[in-house]
């Protein structure tokens, strides 16, 4: 992924309004984020404990997604597998995250979720340059670079429920 700036972030979002967007708190080590290794930015909101952001591109394009997640914690002992890039973590690694849909959907309050790394470092996960607390990835035939794009794929077939 390419470097971005606050304001390429801000320009992003397409299922808040421009005021919303402009309130969102980004993350201040941008400079310092391993932009080489990640498929996209993602980020939760230190102010909003319910919310994260996710940014990628998409058709050439940048696409910003705020995301919603319940407060309810899980047992330790309870295991939960990401949709994106099918690492398993134990308790709480792994959330259901909502996104409101774009346009006139979302205005009339349709979403679309799907479970994620509560930390949203899927990326780094798949390249091992994140460490597991307490999960686990599963030992696959497919080369890193597959998996990268599986997980890359697995986004995509996301963002685009948020358009039907």
């Amino acid at each position: 992924m390419k470097s971005l700036t606050e304001q390429d972030i801000r320009n992003s979002f397409i299922n808040c309004s421009k005021g919303e967007a402009k309130r969102i708190s980004i993350p201040r080590d941008l400079e310092r984020r391993p932009w080489e290794d990640l498929d996209f930015l993602g980020w939760r909101d230190p102010g909003a404990p319910d919310r994260s952001y996710l940014v990628t591109e998409r058709a050439g394009r940048l696409v910003g997604v705020t995301l919603r997640f319940p407060a309810a914690r899980r047992g330790f002992l309870h295991r939960s597998m990401c949709s994106l890039c099918l690492t398993t973590h134990r308790g709480d690694g792994v959330s259901l995250m909502t996104a409101r849909k774009a346009g006139a959907a979302g205005r009339e309050g349709n979403s679309v979720g799907v479970y994620m790394c509560a930390d949203l470092a899927c990326s780094l996960y798949v390249r091992g340059r994140k460490p597991l607390d307490t999960g686990s990835r599963f030992e696959e035939s497919l080369t890193t670079e597959e998996q990268i794009a599986r997980t890359v794929g697995n986004l995509s077939a996301f963002l685009e429920k948020l358009y039907d």
